[in-house]
């Protein structure tokens, strides 16, 4: 049982590249977790339709590529699923206790996702129907999943 956070997308800013990293250490004595930092596609702002979708199309093989067919898919997505941070880690402990192959959780690009990447997930979550940055996204992604090993564990630290 493990975590796998896949994210499009390099984080320039340090003080955010250490603030993921820091969770990923303090996740350890709970549950194995890595971020895995995947290529973007690079796009002018001004596409037509047609062009963003290859993009997305070509950004969500990267993304299919990398997950296991045991593996249980959460998908970031506006369209998803609201929860608050109990009933986030019960489902999450759900599923690392009842898959086959790891949890995995997929960031899309600033573009958003393909269909074929929410199409392969087993939940689509959405942390606020407001748009956020992909790359603050990460962090706030990875404060969650620490908060609901917490919670699973019995402490106090969501209060």
């Amino acid at each position: 049982m493990r975590i796998r956070v896949l994210a499009l997308g390099k984080l320039k800013d340090p003080a955010l590249s250490a603030l993921v990293s820091e969770y990923v250490k303090w996740l350890r004595p709970y549950v194995p977790t890595e971020v895995v930092e995947l290529k973007d596609e690079r796009a002018p702002e001004s596409l037509s339709e047609k062009e963003a979708e290859g993009v997305l199309e070509r950004e969500g093989e990267g993304l299919l590529a990398k997950i296991n067919p045991r593996d249980t898919v959460i998908v970031l997505a506006v369209e998803g699923k609201q929860v608050d941070s109990p009933a986030f880690s019960e489902k999450l402990y759900d599923f690392l206790e009842t898959t086959s192959g790891d949890v995995v959780f997929v960031i899309g690009s600033s573009m958003g996702l393909s269909p074929a990447v929410k199409a392969r997930a087993n939940w689509l979550l959405s942390f606020s129907k407001m748009t956020l940055p992909h790359t603050l996204m990460r962090v706030v992604l990875m404060e969650q999943i620490y908060r609901a090993a917490r919670i699973h564990a019995g402490h106090v630290y969501h209060k």
